[in-house]
């Protein structure tokens, strides 16, 4: 691993959940249908051969923590950001973007974990700028705004089949190339 080369992971926790449990599973998740958030900075730092600073951004406006999962986060060498603000507000975005701002700024590469698309613009900045930029979600839920940005370098990262960061597979409806189809899975 490059020890002088730093990816910044950063996770919408809010988006990823509320998309797993939306569009996914139909309900909350279950505890163990969860991500295992370290395999995405296990997965990360193995395809791009880099130290990984996984940030996770959490919405905490109610003024409490989940501190078992803030807990287990850190465990996992994530840094929590839990955020606050006013009625309306929607402050894992705000705080994604200043983040994104001040990155432009520095030294790194980004892996972005989230399918909103307000984040477009900022990614492309970096692409741009010659940086190795990832997005990482589920394939099918990701905004269309980030598919023009695939062919000028943008890697897209699908938590489930490529990063395995689930136990057992989720129910999912995807577009499946030719090559990847087993006929086994489905009998």
């Amino acid at each position: 691993m490059e020890a002088d080369h730093l990816t910044y992971l950063l996770i919408d926790g809010e988006n990823l959940d509320a998309t797993l449990g939306g569009s996914i599973l139909g309900r909350r998740p279950h505890p163990e249908e969860r991500p295992r958030w370290e395999r995405v900075v296990d997965f990360l730092g193995a395809r791009w051969h880099t130290e990984i600073r996984p940030l996770f951004f959490m919405n905490a406006s109610n003024g409490t923590l989940p501190m078992p999962f803030v807990q287990a986060l850190m465990a996992m060498g994530y840094r929590p950001i839990p955020l606050s603000g006013g009625s309306g507000v929607k402050v894992v975005d705000e705080g994604i973007l200043r983040m994104l701002e001040a990155i432009e700024g520095r030294a790194g590469d980004v892996v972005l974990g989230s399918h909103d698309g307000d984040f477009a613009a900022h990614i492309e900045r970096l692409i741009d700028a010659g940086r190795r930029v990832g997005l990482a979600g589920f394939h099918e839920c990701i905004s269309t705004s980030y598919r023009d940005l695939v062919p000028r370098g943008l890697e897209l990262f699908d938590l489930e089949h490529d990063m395995g960061c689930f136990n057992k597979p989720l129910p999912r409806l995807r577009v499946i190339p030719l090559d990847e189809f087993d006929p086994n899975e489905f009998l």
